[in-house]
């Protein structure tokens, strides 16, 4: 199943808030997620087992390096208003007193770190459009975990935002150690990241 495009773009005159309450009123299939990437409301099938295991074992590792005062979340909405972006990232390092926050997002440049692992529905906006998007929102840290790349699953972590794109800090494949930096300083074993079935 691929993801569905909902609204190609915003109608005339929308703006953001407009964009918002577009997606606020999208029906939410029980698991899909509904996202706003570059101006276009999308629902994403529920992950795959795999996915969903690769999210715990880097929750799992970013737990004990995180800041005190941070939550891990994996179902937060994220905000790029900028990138006409409102995402769900498969998980995100944020200060809890911005998320107690009311309301139903918060803004990207609060997280210190998200991360995405993409799946057939939703690859290249991980790849591109949440690229720039988390980039452009000065998030310090994006690892990207891309099991669906052609060829051998890699990790790519990126960072040092600077004029909205990042530099590519690493690049590893699975099954090797990807090391994310300060406030992490913290290396992620990847060993027992499941392969995808091909």
């Amino acid at each position: 199943m691929s993801a569905l495009t909902v609204q190609h773009e915003p109608e005339r005159g929308e703006g953001w808030e407009g964009l918002v309450r577009r997606w606020e009123d999208t029906d939410r299939p029980e698991g899909c997620k509904v996202e706003i990437v570059e101006g276009i409301v999308t629902v994403a099938p529920p992950p795959v087992n795999r996915h969903s295991y690769i999210a715990d074992l880097v929750h799992e590792g970013l737990y004990a390096a995180k800041p005190d005062d941070c939550g891990i979340y994996q179902t937060l909405n994220v905000a790029v208003p900028t990138r006409n972006g409102l995402y769900i990232p498969d998980l995100a390092v944020v200060p809890r007193d911005v998320v107690r926050r009311e309301g139903n997002y918060v803004p990207a440049d609060a997280a210190e770190i998200v991360v995405e692992i993409t799946s057939k529905s939703n690859a290249s906006n991980d790849r591109v459009a949440k690229l720039n998007g988390y980039a452009a929102a000065g998030v310090p840290l994006y690892l990207l975990i891309d099991p669906q790349v052609s060829g051998t699953p890699t990790i790519h972590l990126y960072g040092e935002p600077q004029g909205g794109t990042y530099r590519l800090l690493s690049v590893v494949e699975f099954g090797e150690p990807i090391y994310i930096p300060k406030p992490f300083d913290y290396t992620l074993d990847t060993s027992d990241f499941p392969l995808p079935c091909r």
